[in-house]
């Protein structure tokens, strides 16, 4: 009898953010994000009104291992960046 081994499915995290527009070079921050999978460890910082850049240095560490693989600016103040892992 042969082993049948399932082959894991990619995590994926979709992030939009978004800066105020009324502070000049107001840090970007998350306005919603997506999760089809798992975002272990880094779900504490991926929260509304949370510093992006602090959510992405979490993800894109070696040992937690996302990539992103889109990111594209929406308009002038916000965007969408779709990490896998």
């Amino acid at each position: 009898m042969t082993s049948i081994k399932a082959t894991r499915q990619p995590d994926l995290v979709l992030i939009t953010w978004a800066r105020n527009p009324l502070i000049p070079g107001s840090p970007k921050r998350i306005v919603s994000v997506r999760v089809i999978g798992s975002s272990e460890p880094c779900k504490i910082d991926l929260k509304h009104n949370a510093l992006l850049r602090t959510a992405l240095a979490c993800m894109l560490d070696k040992e937690v291992g996302f990539k992103i693989i889109f990111k594209k600016r929406t308009s002038a103040i916000s965007g969408l960046v779709l990490l896998q892992r």
